[in-house]
């Protein structure tokens, strides 16, 4: 099951380059949180592995299994 959820309406997000709700007719921009320190994590992507760094005060690599994720409005 997906885990791309829509926060206006609890609908799965479609994805045309960037996750989109049709129902509500916005786009979503998916951000990954910290699960230790809850700051924003950097996205690193290499030979299509995808794994997430804290450059706050843990300043290590961060499992994405144990990442939280956040849907934001794009502008």
């Amino acid at each position: 099951m997906s885990q791309n959820i829509c926060p206006e309406c609890s609908k799965e997000l479609d994805w045309d380059g960037q996750y989109y709700c049709a129902d509500c007719q916005l786009h979503y921009k998916k951000h990954a949180f910290c699960p230790d320190c809850d700051v924003e994590l950097e996205k690193l992507q290499a030979c299509g592995a995808e794994s997430y760094f804290c450059n706050a005060s843990c300043n290590e690599l961060k499992s994405k299994s144990r990442a939280r994720f956040e849907f934001k409005k794009v502008d």
